[in-house]
């Protein structure tokens, strides 16, 4: 008999929840949600699942809204580094914009997110398309959308090649002679491009990981290439990204019973417009038997779930569905590797620059 597909599942610690009316019915306080604590505390319910990783939503600019929305926010790459040493098995995946946002800098970045977590960094990649961002920095005009996605697909390949200019034994720390680096075991990338002239080598040694894991969206044209594609439209995502893992963005509305779901869910669109995209309202049970369907159907790896309120959402799934699913033997029992990578089946990652 053929061993069930083990999905792999991602959520996402934004604000109070991915409603926007979640922070008038969450317990967590509005000043909280300005602290490294709020989303700490998250982090380690998605941990102590297993899950295979978490991520807190970025733009250079506000949120769109009036005064009923949650507006501002942290930093998402600084938040998870001070996540990074208070955490052990959870994989860490802010966003980054790329639009006015040097590769160099992300690649240091997101590979001292990687030392601090001791390999569980990713990044999830977006590029900018408001004038507001624009506006902030005052260096250019708002490119297209195609020009913004092929700009970001531009940085996911530059960033990978500064991951790679030191080598692996690059750190010699020779003390006889000295050396504390190998200077053969250092590149150039000599990067030329249509958006960026990047010379090399990056300022930081190769990540722990070598790349650490970098996630875009599905809706680019340029999403080849990516170790994680998150989608919204499941029909036909395996078809244009057949060598991607494939998570399927999900909003999810749990309760004890179908229909105190149906009334949480009721409750919160009587005060704001469900966001757009794929959702479940039910019982962390009967998710718990949708999901492997769902993944199964449309060929997917797994899901990026998108609990509507915090803590609310993310505690019945992790209590409740997870050991659900880990019943069914579709998801893992503890984490059996130490990195992002391995939590994903990823494998190592080659450095482009080394001699074979």
């Amino acid at each position: 008999m053929a061993s069930a597909q083990q999905l792999h599942l991602g959520v996402a610690l934004d604000g109070a929840g991915q409603h926007p009316a979640a922070w008038r019915v969450s317990d967590v306080r509005p000043a909280a949600l300005f602290t490294a604590a709020h989303y700490l505390a998250h982090a380690k319910l998605a941990e102590a699942a297993s899950l295979d990783f978490v991520t807190l939503d970025d733009t250079l600019a506000l949120q769109p809204g009036g005064e009923e929305v949650v507006r501002g926010r942290l930093d998402a790459l600084l938040t998870f580094a001070a996540l990074a040493p208070v955490t052990s098995g959870i994989g860490l995946v802010p966003t980054v914009t790329t639009t006015h946002t040097e590769p160099f800098h992300i690649s240091t970045a997101v590979a001292s997110l990687d030392f601090a977590s001791r390999g569980r960094a990713g990044v999830l990649a977006v590029p900018s398309r408001t004038e507001a961002e624009v506006a902030h920095f005052g260096r250019r005009t708002l490119p297209s959308e195609v020009d913004a996605e092929a700009e970001n697909a531009e940085v996911v390949d530059v960033i990978a090649r500064l991951w790679d200019s030191w080598e692996d034994g690059a750190i010699i720390r020779d003390e006889p002679t000295g050396r504390f680096i190998d200077r053969e075991k250092l590149h150039y990338v000599d990067f030329e491009g249509r958006f960026f002239s990047v010379k090399g080598p990056s300022i930081t040694p190769r990540p722990p990981q070598g790349h650490p894991v970098v996630a875009v969206y599905g809706d680019s044209p340029y999403a080849h290439g990516a170790d994680v594609v998150l989608i919204d439209e499941i029909r036909g995502a395996r078809e244009r990204f057949p060598d991607a893992k494939l998570l399927a963005g999900l909003s999810i509305v749990l309760a004890e019973t179908e229909q105190a779901a149906i009334d949480r869910r009721r409750a919160l669109e009587a005060r704001a417009p469900f966001p757009p995209g794929l959702s479940f309202t039910g019982t962390p049970a009967d998710l718990a038997t949708e999901l492997p369907r769902i993944a199964a159907s449309g060929g997917l790896d797994g899901f990026h779930l998108r609990p509507a309120v915090l803590p609310d959402d993310l505690a019945l799934f992790t209590t409740e569905t997870v050991p659900a699913l880990q019943a069914a033997g579709v998801f893992r029992q503890t984490y059996t590797g130490t990195t992002l990578r391995d939590h994903l089946g990823l494998g190592v990652a080659a450095n482009q620059y080394a001699e074979a």
